[in-house]
């Protein structure tokens, strides 16, 4: 449904996270968050977080769900190994334009969300992928969070241009909402 990736308040985009290394000559292992992950490596150097280190990435194949490769300037175990949890980031302009009916999770966090009578029900505050399925995290307008699954039945409309989304919670998140609200009302009286 959406090209996974996060974005800095610059305009830049986490494609990829350094998870650790691959044997004793520097080849480091990938996790990818792009569409197609040898993509990674598609958009020229990538930098870390802060903007101060460049990497020329090369992929050199892929083990175990991550993609093995080269760092120009990194030849040995010692080096890689200094690189892991280094995150990956891109400039935005970069990344080619979403296709309809697509997005990067960037487009989302952030934006308001309403129910479908157009009441408020929060702001989106992040996409996961645990690995059973995309999930969409909100901060509740009356307080709190959640995490719904993010198929088209919980979120049926996202409107990128309006700046909005849309959400049809599953009724155990109403009677939650419900059930808070009303632990929290104070109506004062002594019992």
């Amino acid at each position: 449904m959406a090209k996974q990736a996060t974005i800095m308040a610059d305009q830049q985009v986490c494609v990829g996270v350094i998870t650790g290394v691959h044997g004793v000559r520097g080849l480091v292992r990938v996790k990818s968050f792009t569409a197609t992950p040898e993509d990674v490596a598609a958009y020229g150097l990538l930098s870390d977080e802060a903007g101060t280190r460049t990497f020329a990435l090369t992929i050199t194949g892929a083990a175990k769900g991550v993609l093995l490769a080269r760092i120009d300037g990194v030849n040995d175990r010692t080096s890689a190994e200094a690189l892991r949890g280094v995150e990956l980031w891109v400039e935005r302009s970069k990344l080619p334009e979403a296709e309809d009916d697509e997005f990067y999770h960037t487009d989302l966090v952030g934006l308001p969300a309403v129910q479908q009578d157009g009441s408020a029900f929060g702001t989106v505050r992040a996409l996961h992928d645990f690995g059973a399925g995309e999930m969409i995290e909100f901060d509740l307008a009356d307080g709190g969070s959640v995490i719904l699954p993010f198929t088209h039945d919980a979120v049926p409309d996202i409107d990128i241009d309006a700046g909005r989304v849309v959400v049809n919670p599953p009724v155990a998140v109403d009677a939650t909402r419900d059930n808070d609200a009303a632990d929290n009302d104070v109506t004062g009286e002594a019992e």
